[in-house]
């Protein structure tokens, strides 16, 4: 996707003075991070993280659940880098490479998501969801497990999960994460192509154009098994699987650690961006509607389909990455909102989240020349930023004085 170059060299970026919380261990970057074009009243800038080490192609940073300072980077290609960011001293070393099992383009394909067990500490376990070429294009869901407390991943110990065959070379999704109930969340876009030409969106007796909301510890000699709330567990009518459906191609989820809302980012087909709070037997309206607005004709049908909570149109961007609601320190008038960008704009935008039936309005918070990929969040609720160009990653910031 394009990137945009019209904020080039117009900031300098200062660095961040952290508290003494376990944050002061990560190594913050004291030259410009990013091209970052402020609205006058937004208190937000970045910070460059890690400045002294890039990455291929990253989609997703995760903090280690048993280890403040150890992070991991999922790279595209298929490869996850263990970083320690310890007493100013950064390191990178290979936790998994399955490049081997990857099939990552030449579109939205390869290594997507990765999310460790709520008892990693206990059992070990940790999960990849990638797209492979098995003969056609697959995505895959597997459970792996880690021989030494998260140094390194035994990817030969490869336990398949799910596959889902892929018609086309886009709308993978492939973000997977824990909820807070313990069970596995794995979203999938349409299939690809334009306009779902296969109505797979609408089509609940699909897994693709859906969140899925799977048990993965008791899955009664199976793979896994069937939370019994699941909107067609024990009934005809659509895959037990099936947590919400009607998506394009949801490209990244997120948890309120504070309230449990689940908050998505749909990416539109030609004309809208969509953010959605993700409900049990939820309906998102593709491929009837894109956004708020009729896909195909001036009139169509609503009834049933939940409206987003927010959208914006392509003069913004053209592909919504999915973001987190804010919950740290650092920048106090961010809390409580939730945080999201575009791939194609650069733009970061924050929207009081509210109750999730009555969030906020947006607003632009940052106009960067990033290629934002992806958002993550770390256990004291900061917010961080993936770039998908260059490689780097970025912290949320206050915004010092002019």
């Amino acid at each position: 996707m394009p990137r945009h170059a019209r904020c080039k060299g117009r900031m300098t970026l200062k660095p961040l003075t952290l508290a003494a919380t376990v944050l002061a261990l990560l190594a913050f970057s004291q030259v410009p991070a990013a091209c970052a074009q402020t609205p006058e009243d937004s208190p937000v800038t970045l910070d460059r993280v890690f400045p002294e080490l890039k990455f291929e192609r990253p989609v997703a940073l995760i903090q280690s659940p048993t280890a403040d300072a150890t992070w991991y980077v999922v790279e595209q290609r298929g490869v996850v880098w263990r970083v320690e960011a310890s007493r100013g001293k950064t390191d990178k070393t290979v936790f998994a490479d399955i490049r081997g099992r990857v099939e990552d383009g030449p579109n939205e394909a390869g290594l997507l998501g990765m999310a460790f067990h709520p008892n990693f500490a206990r059992n070990g376990e940790v999960f990849l969801s990638y797209t492979t070429d098995a003969p056609g294009l697959t995505s895959r869901i597997a459970r792996y497990r880690s021989p030494d407390a998260g140094t390194t991943l035994d990817v030969g110990g490869e336990e398949v999960l799910l596959e889902l065959e892929q018609p086309f070379g886009n709308h993978n999704g492939g973000h997977i994460a824990f909820g807070p109930d313990g069970y596995l969340y794995a979203g999938f876009g349409d299939g690809g192509a334009g306009g779902d030409p296969h109505g797979n969106g609408q089509d609940p007796m699909t897994l693709l154009g859906t969140i899925l909301r799977l048990d993965i510890d008791d899955g009664n000699g199976e793979s896994y098994g069937i939370p019994p709330d699941n909107p067609f567990a024990g009934k005809s009518g659509g895959r037990p699987e099936i947590h919400a459906w009607g998506l394009r191609n949801p490209w990244r989820f997120a948890f309120d650690p504070e309230t449990g809302a689940l908050w998505a980012a749909d990416v539109g087909q030609n004309q809208w961006e969509e953010v959605d709070v993700i409900r049990r037997a939820g309906n998102y309206g593709w491929n009837i509607r894109e956004g708020a607005h009729c896909y195909r004709a001036g009139d169509c049908a609503t009834d049933g389909l939940i409206d987003p909570v927010a959208e914006y149109s392509h003069r913004d961007g053209c592909s919504i990455t999915g973001g987190h609601v804010y919950r740290g320190k650092t920048v106090p008038a961010l809390d409580g909102h939730y945080v999201y960008g575009d791939y194609c704009s650069g733009r970061i935008w924050a929207m009081p989240a509210g109750t999730p039936d009555r969030p906020g309005a947006p607003r632009l918070i940052l106009d960067t020349d990033l290629a934002i990929s992806s958002f993550a969040q770390d256990r004291e609720g900061e917010v961080y930023v993936i770039d998908h160009d260059d490689g780097a990653i970025y912290r949320l910031a206050m915004r010092e004085p002019s």
